[in-house]
């Protein structure tokens, strides 16, 4: 699928839904059998959703540390971004998940904060097996492997890159951003949990891109992947040998680096090749 081709396709269904109602980027909540609690998200629905019974497909959209399911539409100005690459004919309409993985404390890092399972906090799991069928049941969604996609900043990444390895049966696309790859966090002033440190360290994307099996590896090359990092970023070598790692078991990557550090100004500049990457992998 090329580029002109996507924008032929997306140019007809922007014409045909121009006289639909707006898009909408809203924030529900669910109720977690897993973790014991409501969990919150934000979900963008494209311009046409609420005057059509068609299904679209979707992409999961992670936040990073010190986020919330709220920093995409907010600090990231998700909304707007999202609207002016549909209407640009650069993306798919699609629905635009964004998950909550916050923990407590001001600064949202302290216990129950990540995309794996803890002590008492099975939140990979909540992902999977409650959080995915919630949404693609509530939604109009097509629920299969070649229209849902996966992407994130930071810790968003790491969750991106973690959940597409252990799970390649579920995602077309994976893109993580500026993610963090490898190591620990360096910022003592958060508030993460001894556990937390050691089990980001122990799922570490280049630890588990590394340490693929042969069969591990068939399974993760049927997903298409796109690594975006800016050259003045801090994790940007953790990237670097995420990439290299998963090459040495001859998976596919794309690798986009520029101008920038680990930053808003980065992400919002990276989310509309994104949303077209995936647009393209939806059509595969």
């Amino acid at each position: 699928m090329n580029m002109k081709r996507l924008m032929l396709l997306v140019a007809a269904l922007v014409v045909a839904f121009a006289a639909s109602a707006q898009s909408r980027l809203i924030e529900c909540k669910m109720e977690s059998k897993l973790l014991g609690k409501e969990k919150e998200y934000s979900i963008y629905l494209p311009s046409g959703y609420d005057k059509s019974d068609r299904s679209y497909p979707v992409l999961y959209l992670l936040h990073g540390a010190n986020g919330t399911h709220t920093s995409w539409p907010t600090s990231g100005n998700a909304k707007r971004i999202i609207d002016a690459v549909i209407k640009e004919g650069r993306s798919l309409p699609m629905v635009i998940v964004m998950p909550d993985a916050s923990g407590e404390g001001e600064d949202h890092n302290g216990l129950n904060f990540g995309y794996f399972d803890q002590t008492n906090w099975p939140y990979e799991r909540f992902f999977i097996e409650e959080f995915i069928p919630y949404i693609e049941r509530t939604y109009r969604i097509k629920e299969d492997k070649r229209t849902r996609a996966i992407a994130g900043l930071s810790m968003g990444g790491y969750g991106t890159a973690f959940y597409a390895m252990r799970h390649p049966e579920l995602f077309s696309s994976a893109c993580p951003i500026s993610a963090r790859m490898s190591g620990t966090p360096g910022n003592k002033n958060r508030s993460y949990t001894d556990e937390y440190i050691t089990t980001l360290d122990s799922l570490a994307g280049v630890k588990l891109a590394t340490a693929l099996t042969d069969d591990e590896a068939k399974a993760v090359r049927t997903v298409r992947w796109r690594v975006d990092c800016g050259d003045d970023d801090y994790l940007f070598d953790g990237n670097i040998d995420f990439v290299r790692a998963l090459r040495s078991h001859k998976v596919a990557v794309e690798l986009r680096v520029r101008d920038g550090g680990h930053s808003w100004i980065y992400w919002q500049t990276a989310l509309p090749d994104i949303l077209t990457y995936v647009s393209i992998g939806f059509m595969e």
